[in-house]
């Protein structure tokens, strides 16, 4: 398997644009061939700090957003063929989309399982 891990950040008064394209383009990878799974995640909750990790506690919920709303994507594929099939269809499809709502460009890793 190949998969791809993005994060997004995006722009605070782009959230509910965003997130509707993501339902659009999650919707859109599973009817590609090749596609395994899609999630998209939105960032929502943090650590406390390293002793509380240790300790057990759960994360804290992220009560404010400064600046940006952050978003990632797991992608599962077949193979590396499949995914650059489906990157090259999605940035015909979606590019300029994505680019309204976005800070930056996102910060994209791929690579395969190793368990």
């Amino acid at each position: 398997m190949f998969n791809e891990i993005c994060i997004y950040e995006a722009k605070l008064e782009k959230q509910d644009e965003i997130e509707t394209l993501m339902k659009e383009v999650a919707q859109f990878y599973m009817s590609q061939q090749g596609v395994i799974d899609v999630k998209y995640i939105k960032r929502t909750h943090r650590q406390k700090d390293f002793n509380a990790v240790k300790a057990g506690e759960p994360p804290i919920r992220l009560t404010r957003q400064v600046g940006k709303a952050t978003y990632m994507l797991y992608l599962v594929l077949e193979n590396e063929e499949a995914h650059g099939n489906l990157a090259k269809v999605s940035l015909d499809k979606f590019y300029k989309r994505w680019n309204r709502c976005l800070i930056t460009m996102p910060r994209i890793f791929l690579g395969e399982n190793v368990a």
